[in-house]
């Protein structure tokens, strides 16, 4: 197989095209430029070919890996599946997660503080937050430091309390607030207490 021409992309800086004989074009990184040593005109062995196209591959998933961490922080267990999405083998893919954190682009330790305080702030129970880093697959190892963050939740109860119930004392209005902070992963001992602060009797 002969490379009839060999030229850098026009829209992804780093990224080489390598043009061959057949008409197919092989999307490339820099490194397999130089690693195979490549150039126009030249000859490609079977299986230089085959080894060729697999070392682009892996660069086209560390690629897109790269992206999809920079728009948006991932999990290992989610880059993972995403990677298994776009095809990667359970190796490439686990080699390419240890890549990304040694880069720093997967930092599961700050992935977990940020969807702490993400959802502590949005007034949410430590319940509703845990639920959320188990569903994201952050290893339970890291949970206790990043709810380590979470402040005094009573503000953020009495907030939606007064919010919701304006002044009244209902039992039915009440209990609809009560289970509303249940669904959002608040204790019954925090809705208890909060409930006395608004000055409402507390029933069993």
């Amino acid at each position: 197989m002969v490379i009839e021409e060999l030229k850098p992309s026009k829209h992804v800086e780093g990224r080489w095209l390598a043009v061959l004989e057949d008409g197919s074009i092989l999307r490339i990184g820099e490194s397999e430029v130089v690693n195979f040593a490549l150039y126009s005109g030249k000859e490609l062995s079977e299986d230089e070919a085959d080894l060729l196209q697999a070392s682009a591959r892996r660069s086209g998933l560390k690629t897109k890996a790269i992206e999809l961490l920079m728009r948006k922080p991932q999990s290992r267990k989610e880059l993972g599946r995403k990677l298994a999405e776009w095809e990667a083998a359970p190796e490439e893919a686990e080699a390419i997660c240890d890549r990304m954190e040694e880069l720093g682009y997967l930092n599961e330790p700050e992935y977990a503080s940020r969807i702490v305080r993400h959802y502590a702030q949005k007034g949410f129970g430590a319940r509703k937050i845990r639920d959320e880093l188990y569903r994201r697959g952050i290893p339970r190892e890291l949970w206790d430091e990043a709810m380590a963050q979470i402040e005094d939740n009573s503000p953020a109860i009495d907030a939606f309390l007064e919010k919701k119930l304006k002044g009244s004392h209902d039992p039915k209005d009440i209990k609809k607030a009560s289970d509303a902070l249940a669904r959002r992963g608040f204790s019954w001992s925090e809705i208890s207490d909060a409930l006395r602060r608004y000055g409402m009797e507390i029933w069993d």
